[in-house]
C-alpha cells in the first residue's frame, strides 16, 4: 500500500529524517513510536506531502514520486497522492464556524464537488459509525475533546481515502476521552482499514496496530510486529524506551 524509500528531510540544516525506509502493508494498521523529536509526525506529514521529502521516494498504491531538493514535485501529483490519504491531527483541527455534520461535509462539497444531498448522506453515514449522529448539529466548542476528535476521524474517512494517517490522536485527550477514539480506531482496524498511526501511547499501539516502526533520532531502529516489538525489544535503545513508558 505505502512504500517510503530513503526520504530525508532537513528543517534549518538539521536533519530530522535520515534516509527512511519503511512498507506500510495494505489492510493493517502500523504503529510509529519514539521519543519527541525522533522524526515520526514528520514522517507522517511526508505521506500526504504536508512536508516535502527533501530526497527519496514515496508510493502509494501505483502512484510513485520521487523528491529532489530544491525540486518541489507538481500540483496534480501532489493532489493524486493527497486524495488517497485522510489525515487525523493531534489536535482535532476542526473548522470551528461549522457544525459537525458541516465539517463532515466541507470536503467532499469544496473538493470532491459532490452534490450537498450526497455529502449529507455521506456525512450521516459516518456520524452513525462513529456514534455521533445525535451531535450532527453542534458546534465543536460544544464537544468534548474525545467527541471533536471523533468527528475529525469522520471528516478524515469522509472521502474514502486508501491509508488514514493519525498524528497522536490521543496525546490531547484524558484517559476517558481517548479510550472514545481508541474504539473508533479499534473498529476501523478491524474492518481493514489501512492505517498509519504516530503514537507515544503504547497501548494503543498495541492494541491496534499489527506491526510497529520505532524512530530515533531520524531514524528506524528497530521495527516488526507489535507483540513482539514491545515484549522483546531487541535494540538497547528500544528496550530503553519502552521499559520507560511502560514503567
Amino acid at each position: 500500500m505505502i512504500q517510503l524509500q530513503d526520504i530525508r528531510k532537513s528543517f534549518g540544516g538539521h536533519d530530522v529524517l535520515k534516509a527512511v525506509s519503511v512498507a506500510i502493508p495494505e489492510g493493517q494498521v502500523t504503529a510509529l513510536i519514539g521519543p519527541s523529536g525522533s522524526g515520526k509526525s514528520t514522517l507522517l506529514r511526508c505521506v500526504n506531502l504536508l512536508e516535502t521529502p527533501d530526497e527519496g521516494a514515496l508510493t502509494i498504491g501505483t502512484e510513485t514520486i520521487r523528491f529532489q531538493a530544491g525540486r518541489h514535485p507538481d500540483r496534480p501529483t501532489v493532489q493524486r497522492i493527497r486524495q488517497q490519504t485522510g489525515m487525523v491531527f493531534q489536535n482535532f483541527q476542526l473548522f470551528p464556524h461549522q457544525t459537525a455534520i458541516q465539517n463532515i461535509m466541507e470536503g467532499l462539497v469544496t473538493v470532491k464537488r459532490w452534490p450537498r444531498e450526497r455529502a449529507q448522506a455521506r456525512a450521516c453515514e459516518l456520524l452513525d459509525k462513529v456514534g455521533l449522529r445525535d451531535k450532527a448539529d453542534a458546534w465543536p466548542a460544544s464537544l468534548s475533546g474525545g467527541q471533536q476528535q471523533r468527528i475529525a476521524i469522520a471528516r478524515a474517512l469522509a472521502p474514502e481515502p486508501r491509508v488514514l494517517l493519525c498524528d497522536e490522536p490521543t496525546s490531547a485527550l484524558d484517559p476517558g476521552l481517548a479510550a472514545e477514539v481508541v474504539a473508533v480506531l479499534g473498529d476501523l482496524a478491524q474492518e481493514g482499514m489501512t492505517m498509519l498511526m504516530a503514537t507515544h501511547d503504547l497501548r494503543l499501539a498495541a492494541q491496534i496496530a499489527r506491526q510497529t516502526v520505532f524512530l530515533e533520532d531520524g531514524v528506524i531502529v528497530e521495527s516488526g510486529p507489535s507483540q513482539a516489538l514491545f515484549q522483546h525489544p531487541q535494540d538497547p535503545r528500544t528496550q530503553r524506551f519502552v521499559v520507560t513508558l511502560q514503567g
